[in-house]
């Protein structure tokens, strides 16, 4: 019978650690009951605590926008996918195609790829990452998985695979397609929460540097808060006339980690404004304790037809509770997944999940993985294992 299954309730003491103190590039509202006024001109805001999983503000989370170059998270995303299953070699050589020269070649914002310069993977991604480069997104897309529609066949299997449920992806760098790419707050919060996860070494690598070079041109990174807010580094800024101006930002502060989304703002100078006070009133405003380690074994799983009764589950990340500031309560845990969990079940699989409630807020669940692999059982060990649950 399918059921959650719980593992453990425990009951921790707030308040909690804050953030260590900085000099302010602006006001820093400390009130968790009042969100800064700055974030006004944002039709669109959400800021997640990626250690907890919980939202600490969220207006029109789930409202279908137009990314724009927001975009390109979901191109980095697969071609980090790729990167990890030896699918994609960075070192590897391509060149600009005639059809792709044709019709991006200096197309809005763009690394001035070219017919007679060949150009690495590793130049794409960090193209595509630091300068929003439409042209790098289609060569990419065509070394990587032979054309843009099968590029684009992996976006959406990606985006179906993390449960981004209202999402869809027309393009590979979010140039105006009439409506076909459209995402929420909530699923870009999804997808940035899968690559800290899942590719914490490649999104320090190519995300957030605040220049790049190539064949002898230098830019810069549009980023808002990059190199001006502390701990800033990424995602990834996003704009034309359509979808207005969005941005995907993350900073890290004491082994703390926060997500915004920020969309069809108006004007520049608001965005910036905006993503600056609400990350700082993140940190300020709310406390977190820590819970786990990465790689600490949270519980374990029951498992059906497996070679063992039970697999690990391990926190892939560091896992916190979050609560506003000076709150005071209890933080109860328990460990979620429909079971038994049928084998085979690969190492790392998410295959569960942690609940974190703190006092009497809504709960927020993070994922955990499979910490071992699990073979199916033979006829032998099914029977045994049949016998062990009669008895037990």
């Amino acid at each position: 019978m399918n059921r959650p299954i719980l593992t453990a309730a425990l009951l921790l003491a707030l308040p909690l650690t804050a953030a260590p103190a900085r000099a302010p590039l602006a006001p820093v509202y400390t009130d968790p009951h009042v969100v800064p006024p700055e974030v006004g001109p944002a039709p669109i805001a959400l800021l997640v605590d990626f250690n907890s999983g919980q939202t600490l503000y969220s207006k029109e989370p789930d409202r279908r926008f137009m990314p724009a170059s927001l975009t390109k998270v979901m191109t980095l995303y697969v071609a980090f996918e790729m990167i990890k299953r030896g699918q994609l070699n960075p070192n590897a050589v391509t060149r600009m195609s005639e059809d792709a020269f044709k019709h991006w070649h200096a197309v809005g914002s763009t690394m001035f790829l070219d017919r007679q310069h060949d150009v690495t993977v590793h130049e794409l991604l960090m193209g595509i990452a630091n300068v929003s480069a439409n042209d790098a997104c289609v060569v990419l897309a065509e070394a990587a998985a032979g054309s843009v529609p099968n590029w684009l066949a992996l976006m959406n299997a990606e985006a179906r695979k993390l449960g981004m449920k209202n999402s869809h992806f027309g393009t590979p760098n979010g140039w105006m397609d009439e409506g076909q790419t459209y995402i929420t707050a909530r699923d870009y919060v999804t997808l940035a929460s899968a690559i800290l996860s899942r590719h914490p070494d490649l999104y320090h690598e190519y995300i957030g540097r605040q220049t790049m070079t190539w064949n002898g041109i230098t830019q810069h990174n549009h980023d808002p808060i990059l190199g001006k807010l502390e701990g800033a580094d990424g995602i990834k800024t996003g704009f034309t006339n359509q979808a207005g101006y969005g941005f995907i930002g993350s900073a890290e502060r004491g082994g703390r980690r926060l997500i915004m989304v920020l969309a069809s703002v108006d004007r520049h100078q608001d965005r910036a404004k905006a993503a600056a006070a609400l990350m700082d009133w993140g940190f300020a405003a709310f406390d977190s304790r820590a819970l786990f380690a990465a790689g600490t074994t949270v519980g374990e799983a029951r498992v059906q037809d497996g070679a063992a009764a039970s697999v690990p589950l391990v926190a892939p990340g560091n896992y916190a509770a979050t609560a506003p500031k000076g709150a005071a309560g209890p933080i109860k845990l328990r460990v979620v997944y429909d079971g038994p969990l049928k084998a085979p079940i690969a190492r790392g699989t998410p295959v569960a999940s942690l609940e974190i409630r703190v006092g009497g807020s809504a709960p927020s669940r993070v994922p955990l993985l499979a910490g071992a692999d699990v073979a199916r059982a033979g006829l032998f060990d099914r029977l045994l294992n049949g016998l062990r649950g009669l008895v037990s």
